[in-house]
């Protein structure tokens, strides 16, 4: 198997998309531009533990550095492989766990009386979807 990285950004796109289970979503993100104070809210289209693509009212320039800022996960740097009609593709600079951004996190206060945990258990509870 060849482990050398890929080089142009045509085999980067190539190198995402084969063998790369991609869960298609429809969730929403905070991209995180350079030199912009606020993340730009958008769409997660397909998610996969080395990418992702969005689409959004947001103009990207491929090769751009950016951060997304994804449910239980936090801000993941990336960089822009491509970009067109308002979609476009980032490469995460580490592998994320596509699985732990799905999860909805649930408050204790939202689950009914039996549910809710004693207070002796520790870390967050997730609901299964």
């Amino acid at each position: 198997m060849d482990s050398r990285r890929p080089v142009t950004v045509d085999e980067e796109v190539a190198a995402l998309s084969r063998g790369a289970d991609r869960d298609s979503l429809f969730m929403q993100a905070g991209l995180i531009l350079p030199g912009r104070a606020e993340p730009v809210v958008v769409r997660v289209r397909n998610l996969s533990p080395g990418g992702m693509l969005a689409e959004g009212k947001v103009r990207v320039e491929q090769g751009a550095a950016v951060e997304i800022k994804l449910n239980n996960v936090g801000k993941v740097p990336g960089r822009v492989v491509w970009a067109g009609e308002g979609k476009f593709g980032i490469a995460f600079d580490h592998q994320i766990d596509p699985q732990a951004v799905r999860r909805q996190v649930v408050k204790q206060s939202e689950l009914p009386p039996h549910l809710r945990r004693s207070g002796l258990e520790q870390g967050p509870l997730y609901r299964r979807r």
